[in-house]
């Protein structure tokens, strides 16, 4: 088998530094021990995500040089609802500035206090967004993705007798709409099969409910549908996703995933009624809907990006990547989520570190662990991010712990990786000086961005 080769060159390179160990140690004490707050400078390969943080290919560089900046009407803007459009068959496309701002105006106009939405799981900014307006947020993932170690396809699929029970124990008027993460994030960056969109949008039609798709990575969801799902082998990528928006009523993407760009998103839905009031709060907050927050040179970006993302050889070279980095923690019995997932590795902070309590936050303690000892930054997605805090101040530990290795598109070589590994084996082999945390200032929402901890 011949090595799979990045399928592209470098034209441009970013200078990096390797600042020693005592002063990582005093980074991280200003940082209060939040790898969110550390500054980025002061990390020589930055895992935290694989949000924004890619590199833009020649044709991207050269659309930017296109932007129409015209405030309404932009050609940059009828190229971006044209490529949207030809994905997703989806009627109404409205830019907002990322992710989180569809999904936020989305929760304004369509949830109140006391519905539900189900999903197969909700990732932090989805989640917020829902419950700041009163709402439930509830995740309804197989029981398959709950089980680290358990090699099998498609273990981000909803649960689909869950879901019938969620709908009859809430009543389907307390549900506006329900939602499918592609791939799911906070289940270890799992794929869903086509067969479970389809059943999920089989089980809410039954009952009125609409589907909302969270597509940030779509593309590399289509690309676990052609290699593992039968029945699609002969597909493209492309036609792979029209298929998978076809069961979608609406969706929200962060354009700065598989859209291959540093900044951007969208909503996109078929009900006039949810349009117009969508439209409504995006002109209100965003900018007018031909352009949401966005410069027209973004615009054009996206719109080349997003068909960068479905080509198969791309896809080909990003999954080796992840397994790559996967294969050689198998080697050395460092615990993580089986079979590695789309974008990121993601470490089992719970079973590499046992002897810490999920109250003392073990995920925080490998990822202060491996920046300590590489200058490497990754994210705890565990009991600090999915944690949940009831009435009283009693917290419930997140079933999972884990610290995701997020990666960058068309950024590191293999030799960063070879890095990575001797320094993830520096701290298995380390494990049991590794320490729990406490937290000493934790904001409402979204408390893992900017909440500071203290060693235990």
């Amino acid at each position: 088998m011949k090595t799979i080769i990045e399928p592209f060159r470098i034209k441009m390179t970013e200078p990096i530094k390797l600042i020693t160990q005592e002063e990582r140690s005093a980074a991280l004490e200003r940082a209060h021990h939040n790898v969110f707050l550390l500054d980025a400078e002061d990390c020589c390969i930055d895992l935290l995500t694989d949000s924004g943080t890619g590199a833009m290919s020649t044709d991207q560089w050269a659309a930017m040089m296109l932007g129409d900046e015209s405030y309404a009407g932009s050609k940059s803007w009828k190229k971006f609802e044209s490529t949207i459009k030809s994905i997703t068959g989806i009627a109404h496309v409205f830019p907002t500035h990322q992710g989180r701002a569809a999904e936020n105006i989305l929760a304004q106009t369509r949830l109140k206090p006391g519905d539900v939405v189900p999903n197969n799981s909700h990732f932090d900014t989805t989640r917020a967004n829902i419950e700041f307006v009163g709402a439930r947020a509830v995740d309804l993932l197989s029981d398959a993705g709950l089980d680290t170690t358990l090699e099998a396809p498609f273990k981000g699929n909803m649960d689909l007798e869950k879901l019938r029970n969620c709908i009859a124990e809430h009543g389907a008027d307390r549900i506006p709409f329900g939602m499918i993460t592609v791939t799911n994030n906070t289940g270890g960056g799992q794929p869903v099969s086509m067969a479970n969109i389809k059943a999920v949008k089989s089980v809410l039609s039954e009952h009125g409910i609409p589907l909302v798709i969270d597509a940030c990575r779509f593309a590399e969801n289509a690309y676990f549908v052609r290699e593992l799902e039968p029945g699609y082998q002969d597909r493209d990528l492309f036609s792979i996703a029209q298929e998978m928006f076809s069961y979608a009523d609406a969706a929200t993407m962060s354009c700065k995933k598989d859209g291959l760009a540093n900044i951007g998103g969208f909503f996109i839905c078929n009900d006039d009624r949810w349009a117009e009031e969508f439209k409504n709060l995006l002109i209100l907050r965003e900018g007018f809907p031909t352009y949401g927050g966005l410069a027209g040179r973004d615009l054009e970006i996206i719109a080349v990006g997003l068909m960068e993302a479905l080509d198969y050889d791309y896809q080909v070279y990003r999954h080796a990547t992840v397994t790559y980095l996967g294969d050689r923690l198998q080697q050395l019995g460092i615990p993580h989520v089986r079979p590695v997932g789309g974008h990121a590795v993601f470490l089992d902070a719970k079973a590499f570190l046992p002897h810490i309590p999920q109250s003392e936050y073990p995920g925080i303690g490998l990822v202060n662990a491996i920046y300590l000892e590489g200058g490497v930054r990754a994210v705890e997605l565990g009991s600090v991010m999915f944690g949940k805090i009831d009435g009283d101040g009693t917290e419930t530990p997140a079933p999972l712990e884990l610290v995701r290795l997020a990666f960058p598109r068309r950024v590191y070589t293999q030799s960063h990786f070879d890095y990575l590994i001797e320094v993830l084996r520096s701290v298995w082999e380390n494990r049991d000086k590794i320490t729990g945390h406490k937290i000493t200032y934790q904001p409402r929402f979204l408390r893992h961005f900017t909440c500071r901890f203290k060693p235990v």
